[in-house]
């Protein structure tokens, strides 16, 4: 197997903008572009509440969760304070303007991790 999986030119990422890739098993992976053309690769599940990080806002090396507005740095994964939590990051390789993630992490990296599942409560018979 090859060390590194090729994903996209980096132009094929909007500039302060993602792409996801989806993976056999697991959550999709967000691929982000800044406007430093720096890319970044998480998770694509906020450590809150699971919202989908590439539809977030891409600021510097952050990107803000669409749901609740939680600040999520790029390098890390980890959300800024006063919130606490982390989103699993992903190596990433930038070559000739090619965009790569690094093929064992896409295969097993939190593989295990699920969003959470919002719909309504169960209501019971009244007796």
């Amino acid at each position: 197997m090859n060390e590194w999986t090729p994903i996209c030119r980096i132009d094929d990422i909007p500039v302060l903008g993602s792409r996801r890739v989806a993976r056999p098993q697991g959550l999709d992976v967000a691929v982000f572009r800044n406007d430093q053309d720096e890319v970044f690769a998480l998770l694509d599940r906020c450590p809150h509440k699971g919202g989908p990080l590439s539809q977030g806002i891409v600021f510097g090396t952050s990107v803000a969760c669409p749901l609740h507005n939680w600040t999520i740095g790029l390098c890390t994964g980890q959300a800024a304070a006063p919130d606490d939590g982390c989103t699993p990051r992903f190596e990433v390789r930038l070559t000739e303007g090619q965009v790569f993630l690094k093929s064992a992490e896409l295969a097993s990296h939190a593989t295990e991790l699920t969003r959470p599942v919002a719909g309504p409560t169960r209501r019971t018979a009244c007796a």
